[in-house]
């Protein structure tokens, strides 16, 4: 308490003092404690008891204080180079907020009741307005958009960032409450349960042998007619590592080396019978269990899904085929077609999926047609609709602002003189002079570009899923000011590099991350020990944000025609199809679905050139029924008048804005009282003298005046 209280003196300095001694203590008061597990322990429990004293409202104050400080804007301004040393107070408030906010969010098991009434208080701290007039992360977003702007580039971008996807995490839900959420929704709004659990499914997939371009294939078939396997005919290759005796990551401890089991894997694409494949390759270890080798899943892994619109699109092209006309959007009179078309409409509709979106536009569309029968619409309270208000206004620049962040870290992007500087917050005030100094920097720099990727796409990624989940025109909203903002060639472009190296690269020191560093006593650095990095295989890191990327980039284009022939135009094929070189499940399956949408559109020499890419889209991506993906003779592959589609889409979503949103007390839909004892019952302000005037007030206004029905019947 003494320390909070030292929290609010004048003097800035010692401000900043007591803010460090209540950051130590958020961090586990690693002097006193002999290793990891205790550092953590402690953080844990200081930051529920500073919770609990309230030091995060306090905190809050001063990081107002902060963001208002023009001072500290003006003289960042005028400097030439921004380092670390002009954000100081900023860091180490945003860095006790972020530790109480990831500690008090992440349950365990063991947590004491008290504990779990203040992670409550605290979300419902967080996502409503309850100190301030706008939720936590509208403070945060300003921020953002202060920065991006060129008013304050002296905010720390990276702990804002952080704190701002970890804030969103907390108050929103992460994508195990997202898909319980959903489940809830569908019960009460009487649809039937999901066919699937998507992350159980996604979970126990495994990752495709990546397609062989035409180059590799060529240099290694040479390499087979000079060498030792010259003698092996050429055989067709599986498209999953399912039918894979070789995947190295099934045998790790094997030793085999990736490059290695490509070669064994390469050969002619397509598709391979198991039988034939035991007769041509060599049997697997004897040590390996049989039972592995009968194991495989059973059937495709998703349950197929039909729409309204396809079963519509079925029977209008039946009917114009056998009767010669058609009966508009009935789906239930099948008089005049013949058996096996009864049949297939009746597979079409067991498979039939109605979406919360089709739910949420259907009700939308009968609010605009009768606004005053329907009465007003009953919007349920959440986390989420109160920040999609908070944010309406200003979504453009928060979209705006994150993705020119977001171009500013791509390891793609060129230094330009007008691109932001988001290096404000890792650059000393004194610039290396050893070698082994560069060489930390360097690491420091590209650790720091990718956690700002990391926390951008999952923010994005969050935002979208919570607000379709909330109402689909809260996603189209930010999903068509991110595409109007080029978050699609961004997207594209970040996948423009060599996504293998990426995801391998080894920008940390491990001896330096935090709490072993703390605990343990440090080895001296050296130029070789930080080249030879870390032993993980992978940067989990990069991963994960390339994983959220391209899931943001299936949510702007699914079923959006005009996007997707944004991915065709932008040459996106080439890109996606070199990051299925990424031997994970996850990743690989949202490569191939955004491969799958613009199949059609590609040509057929392109798919009779990726035929192994093409059955793994079969085998991994879910079946819609009657969707000639593969082969471009679709009713939707014909011309499309794409600006009309985003036009028309742009028109529901202000309708939507404006019909919730906004109200004007003049609306012409605005009740009006006709009760006459109650109208001639309100007490009107007069002025002073009018009851002088009163009489020839009037004969003026209504004696003489003549009542003209006919307008009065005509008015409109």
């Amino acid at each position: 308490m003494r320390l909070l209280d030292g929290l609010e003196v004048v003097n800035r300095d010692k401000r900043l003092r007591v803010a460090r001694a209540i950051l130590y203590l958020a961090q586990g008061v690693f002097g006193d404690c002999d290793n990891e597990g205790d550092v953590l322990h402690w953080s844990r429990h200081n930051c529920f008891l500073l919770y609990q004293l309230g030091t995060f409202t306090a905190f809050l104050e001063l990081l107002n204080m902060e963001i208002d400080n023009s001072q500290a804007c003006s003289s960042a301004l005028r400097k030439p180079a921004i380092s670390l040393a002009d954000s100081t107070e900023l860091r180490v408030l945003l860095s006790v907020m972020y530790l109480m906010v990831e500690n008090i969010r992440v349950e365990q098991e063991t947590d004491a009741p008290e504990w779990k009434t203040c992670r409550e208080t605290f979300r419902m701290e967080l996502s409503f307005p309850v100190h301030t007039e706008e939720p936590f992360a509208m403070l945060l977003f300003t921020m953002v958009t202060k920065f991006c702007s060129g008013h304050a580039p002296h905010f720390p971008m990276r702990k804002v960032l952080l704190l701002l996807w970890k804030v969103l995490l907390f108050t929103l839900g992460g994508f195990e409450a997202l898909q319980e959420l959903k489940v809830q929704k569908r019960e009460e709004l009487g649809l039937p349960p999901l066919p699937e659990d998507s992350i159980q499914v996604m979970r126990s997939m495994r990752a495709a042998s990546p397609p062989t371009c035409s180059i590799e294939l060529g240099e290694q078939q040479q390499q087979k007619r000079g060498g030792h396997r010259s003698r092996r005919p050429l055989v067709k290759q599986d498209s999953l590592d399912i039918y894979n005796e070789r995947d190295p990551f099934k045998n790790e401890e094997g030793g085999v080396d990736e490059e290695e089991n490509d070669d064994v894997d390469s050969g002619l694409e397509g598709e391979l019978d198991l039988m034939e494949r035991d007769a041509v390759i060599p049997a697997a270890p004897a040590q390996r269990l049989p039972i592995e080798r009968v194991s495989f899943p059973k059937g495709l892994p998703w349950a197929p899904k039909v729409r309204q619109k396809d079963i519509e699109h079925f029977l209008e092209a039946s009917r114009n085929k056998f009767i010669g006309f058609t009966l508009g959007q009935d789906t239930e009179t099948l008089i005049g077609l013949p058996r096996p078309i009864h049949e297939s409409v009746k597979t079409l509709k067991q498979h039939k999926y109605v979406s919360i979106s089709d739910i949420q536009i259907k009700n939308e569309e009968e609010l605009e047609k009768c606004p005053m029968s329907l009465g007003e619409e009953e919007v349920q309270e959440t986390p989420c609709e109160v920040l999609y208000r908070a944010m309406l206004y200003n979504l453009p620049q928060y979209m705006i602002a994150l993705l020119k962040i977001l171009l500013a870290a791509a390891p793609t992007s060129k230094a330009k003189t007008d691109s932001i500087n988001i290096l404000a917050d890792v650059l000393p005030e004194e610039m290396p002079i050893t070698v082994l100094q560069s060489m930390k920097l360097g690491i420091d720099v590209n650790r720091h570009k990718e956690i700002i990727v990391k926390s951008i796409s999952a923010l994005l990624l969050l935002l979208l899923k919570h607000f379709k989940l909330n109402h689909i025109y809260q996603f189209e909203y930010v999903s068509q000011h991110l595409v109007f903002a080029n978050c699609i060639p961004l997207i594209l472009k970040f996948f423009n590099q060599n996504i293998m190296s990426y995801i391998t690269a080894k920008n940390s020191i491990s001896v330096l991350d935090y709490p072993h560093c703390t605990v343990c006593d440090l080895p001296e650095l050296t130029a070789e020990s930080l080249e030879a990095g870390d032993n993980n295989q992978f940067c989990w890191r990069n991963l994960f944000s390339c994983i959220n990327l391209l899931r943001i980039l299936n949510k702007l284009t699914k079923w959006k025609h005009s996007r997707t022939m944004m991915l065709v135009v932008f040459k996106s094929a080439p890109i996606l199809k070199r990051a299925l070189k990424v031997k994970q499940a996850m990743m690989q399956l949202y490569v191939l679905k955004l491969l799958k949408i613009q199949t059609k559109y590609l040509g057929r020499q392109w798919r009779k050139s990726n035929m192994k890419t093409m059955s793994a889209i079969y085998q991994k991506v879910r079946h819609r029924m009657n969707d000639d993906w593969a082969y471009g003779n679709d009713i939707d592959a014909r011309p499309w008048d794409f600006q009309a589609e985003e036009c028309t889409l742009r028109a529901n979503i202000e309708a939507f804005n404006s019909r919730r949103y906004d109200k004007p007390q003049d609306s012409e839909f605005a009740p009006v009282d006709n009760c006459l004892q109650s109208v001639l019952g309100q007490r009107l302000e007069l002025p002073k003298d009018f009851h002088y005037s009163y009489e020839l007030w009037l004969e003026r206004e209504v004696f003489s005046q003549p009542i003209r029905w006919e307008e009065l019947l005509h008015y409109q």
